[in-house]
């Protein structure tokens, strides 16, 4: 039991007695590897799209209703990660934290509005932070993400090819990367050949940031063109001086490209804490790109 003054857990404990003990009386080395339990969460996240209105009359007139952001036809899952949640809502100033994390849209809109994190570290497992983003800056959503992708000419036109060369086209897991106030996604594109069995193949990999949206061969190639010619032009650099630009924001891909990569590969192998691990890191390397 986290919380001895949950109310419904004290009710239990007094009819029977020895079936909760405090957290306390876990091993240590378990309670370092705890999670917070996704179905729970499902629940708190779609009563807390409704019941996050305070006052009285938005909330009647549902003035500032919030949904779980779909991708495609399926609504968002929470997905677990490793972040360090902004100082004023967290008492470990500086630390990365293991949290369980889902994000939120306005009522019949796609940009992102809100998200809950739950928190899985001792001593604050258990506790929920919520989080809004201003309202006078648009953050896209998922679904904005998945529609700019689409409109692309370019990639829509590689798509329909590969489509149409007996393979078909897996579009993975969009992957978002808080950077500053913005945010960064990441989606490999998988190809299959349609009448065999054999596994896929990564081909492309897709990113996403603000305005602008790229695919190359890989992730490296990606951060390179986008953030590349960002700073360049931001900067109105000579041609000299691109070239040393581009040299910087070469060698940061390439790290942000080990990053991933293995991330990827304890992803499959089910180390969600390498994996959150290593996607603390690829954040750290993709806001040296942006600055």
């Amino acid at each position: 039991m986290s919380d001895p003054n949950d109310v419904i857990a004290r009710v239990y404990g007094s009819i029977f007695p020895d079936l909760f003990k405090p957290l306390s009386a876990m091993p240590q080395d378990l309670r370092e590897h705890i999670r917070y339990p996704k179905q729970l969460f499902q629940i708190q996240t779609s009563m807390y799209a409704v019941y996050h209105m305070t006052d009285p009359k938005v909330f009647y007139n549902k003035e500032d209703l919030w949904e779980i952001p779909a991708y495609g036809e399926t609504p968002m899952r929470p997905y677990y990660t490793i972040m360090k949640l902004p100082d004023e809502k967290s008492d470990n100033k500086g630390k990365e934290e293991y949290i369980l994390l889902l994000p939120f849209t306005p009522a019949k809109r796609d940009n992102l509005a809100a998200w809950l994190a739950a928190r899985c570290d001792e001593p604050e497992y258990g506790k929920l932070v919520a989080y809004t983003f201003p309202r006078d800056r648009l953050i896209f959503g998922p679904r904005q993400v998945a529609a700019r992708i689409d409109q692309d000419a370019y990639i829509s036109q590689q798509l329909t090819l590969w489509g149409q060369k007996g393979s078909r086209v897996i579009r993975g897991s969009l992957l978002v990367i808080p950077i500053e106030s913005s945010l960064l996604y990441v989606q490999p594109l998988y190809l299959v050949a349609s009448d065999e069995g054999g596994l896929p193949e990564l081909r492309r990999v897709i990113v996403a940031y603000e305005n602008e949206v790229v695919m190359e061969e890989n992730l490296e190639l990606g951060l390179q063109r986008l953030f590349g010619q960002r700073k360049a032009a931001v900067r109105g650099e000579q041609p000299a001086t691109q070239t040393q630009v581009e040299l910087s924001v070469g060698q940061l891909a390439k790290e942000a490209l080990r990053y991933f990569e293995r991330a990827q590969e304890l992803q499959r192998q089910g180390d969600w804490a390498g994996y959150g691990s290593e996607l603390k890191k690829l954040e750290q390397v993709l806001k040296k790109l942006v600055k």
